[in-house]
């Protein structure tokens, strides 16, 4: 039996304290731990239980973003249950709604964990007795809390397109999901979550928890471990695994075949992420989380990827075959760009979890690799350098960047961002692209033109040649300080640069349509300076003098700085000149 739970919620059955150790205290990678009966048994002690048949759990913990997609084994789900875990604070959250749509694709059955019922005011903590009863015995503006809290969250479920109800209000459980109010702090309705658990995965998923001796099978987590050498973690979900075994694992450089030294299991209660001194194992079964120790080439072995045994070693060539082909099939359906950042990450499930994460925030990707940043990866990213500096970077997620990759960055000009919590590196990468642009905007200002169309003011004629004082009306557009000014009604004739506005005797940066403003219009170009009477008067419309190229620094660099009415003046501005 194997069940999809959160970090916080599996530390209070274990009574360990993992979630700490955790990245920003997000879960970062898988976590597996086994959970025997008897302690089922002893945590629900205050219940009334069904028989149970099942010999115990291994509970699976995973990233919410990448739990359902992206681990896989053989093609089908790791769990044969899940818990979706729901803040009765906020309700549905943008990565809970993301992780129901995933269960509902795979028709995964699942409860729903109400959390932080501590949190309700004047909460008072009953862990010992079923969570029905705690809440009846709160005060009445508890429970009032509790009412509406969860009334708002069973509509917004009902929002996503599923009837839910709070578990001990229940008619059918095939019909609605149920939802159980917890609290993974006080412990509040673990216990009845345990049972819960329990009792639906032996009535609705009876067949589908019969052992099987067919190996399923998926690396977890590449370590190395003082005294064992690099060890590698796998979720064991059907078949077995013993001493001796010829495995194929998928590496770096290709899928490779080695022989099992040891099988390890965490004792009991025990997290698989977590120093431990590990029980030696002569066979082991599924479902189990285990630790295999190996002969070599163990250090390359890619995470998220299938294990096969060779009971021949005419079977592991052909293994080893399927293995690369699984692996290029996988990196395959990646759709890369042909401008983009490069993409690293530890394992496939994270690198296809960053992935969509990164596609969802329309960033594109020109390149991808799982495993330590080598200095191959970063010249694959320096590519960008030629098309695009703002894609020349790669984008670490939870892996070691090694020496020389870091040095053959820094000499080439490639950033390489590192984190081990993805919004954190998407958060490194937005800062860069956003100083990335407002450097080039700088570099750009002075190719910029906006567009502008003016009106002279007769009784405001201030100085008639170099520099043109005059006051002037913005018919539309925006006028900046450099911009160039010219009299289309007058064959084009250049008057030269608005070098300085004022509104009320002070300096403005800009002026918009309808404002009245003076202005300085300097020679500046080595053309005979303009007389005001003489080469134009009142009667010429002034507009700004664009090209080609200003357009394109525009569309390029200062597009937040265009309105729609600004675009629509260029477009007449670019027939006025003849611009294709």
């Amino acid at each position: 039996k194997q069940w999809y739970q959160r970090r916080v919620r599996v530390d209070k059955l274990r009574r360990t304290n993992v979630q700490e150790g955790e990245a920003g205290g997000i879960t970062q990678q898988i976590g597996a731990t086994n959970v025997p009966i008897d302690n089922i048994l002893k945590e629900c002690a205050h219940l009334t239980m069904p028989q149970l048949k099942i010999p115990g759990m291994l509970i699976i913990d995973t990233p919410g973003h990448e739990s359902f997609s992206n681990l896989r084994s053989r093609g089908s789900s790791l769990c044969d249950m899940a818990i979706l875990v729901v803040d009765i604070m906020h309700g549905l959250e943008q990565q809970t709604i993301e992780s129901l749509n995933l269960l509902k694709k795979r028709r995964t059955p699942f409860i729903i964990a109400l959390n932080k019922i501590d949190r309700l005011y004047e909460w008072k903590i009953m862990n010992k007795i079923p969570v029905e009863e705690a809440l009846k015995k709160q005060k009445k503006i508890t429970r009032d809390e509790f009412e509406d809290r969860s009334k708002q969250a069973l509509l917004q479920i009902a929002e996503n397109g599923l009837n839910a109800k709070l578990f001990y209000e229940n008619p059918d459980f095939k019909t609605y999901i149920s939802v159980v109010p917890v609290s993974g702090i006080s412990g509040d309705g673990m216990a009845d979550l345990l049972s819960l658990a329990c009792e639906l995965s032996q009535k609705m998923l009876g067949p589908q928890l019969v052992y099987k001796n067919v190996l399923e099978a998926m690396v977890m987590e590449v370590k190395a471990i003082h005294g064992l050498g690099t060890t590698v973690d796998i979720i064991l979900r059907n078949g077995q695994i013993k001493e001796g075994d010829q495995v194929v694992l998928s590496g770096i450089e290709g899928a490779f075949c080695t022989t099992v030294r040891a099988v390890l299991t965490p004792h009991p209660m025990k997290e698989m992420r977590v120093k431990n001194n590990y029980v030696q194992h002569k066979v082991v079964r599924a479902a189990q989380g285990i630790k295999i120790c190996a002969r070599d080439n163990m250090d390359k072995t890619l995470a998220g990827m299938p294990v096969y045994v060779a009971k021949y070693p005419e079977e592991a060539e052909v293994l080893i075959a399927d293995a690369n082909k699984a692996l290029k099939e996988e990196l395959k359906s990646i759709k890369l760009q042909p401008e983009g950042v490069y993409v690293q990450a530890s394992t496939l499930g994270s690198l296809e979890a960053l992935l969509q994460f990164l596609k969802d925030s329309k960033i594109k990707y020109s390149g991808v690799s799982i495993g330590p940043v080598h200095k191959k990866d970063v010249m694959k990213a320096s590519v960008m350098l030629q098309h695009d500096k703002e894609f020349a970077c790669l984008l670490a997620f939870d892996v070691k960047v090694e020496r020389d990759a870091q040095e053959t960055a820094d000499s080439l000009g490639v950033r390489i961002f590192t984190a081990d919590i993805i919004y954190h590196l998407f958060d490194q990468f937005m800062g860069y692209k956003d100083e990335l642009k407002q450097r080039r905007k700088e570099e750009n200002r002075n190719s910029a033109v906006f567009p502008c169309r003016l009106r002279i003011i007769p009784t405001c004629i201030f100085n008639t040649r170099d520099p043109i004082v005059i006051g002037v009306t913005v018919i539309n557009g925006v006028l900046k300080p450099g911009t160039p000014i010219c009299v289309p009604s007058k064959e084009f004739v250049y008057l030269g640069l608005v070098t300085s506005l004022e509104v009320n005797n002070k300096q403005v940066e800009s002026a918009t349509t309808g404002m009245d403003v003076c202005i300085k219009i300097e020679n500046i170009g080595g053309d005979a300076p303009k007389l005001y009477g003489r080469h134009f008067d009142e009667n010429d419309v002034l507009v700004s003098k664009i090209t080609r190229d200003s357009i394109d620094v525009l569309k390029e660099y200062f597009r937040d700085d265009m309105t729609k009415e600004n675009w629509k003046l260029i477009v007449e501005l670019k027939k006025l000149f003849e611009i294709m």
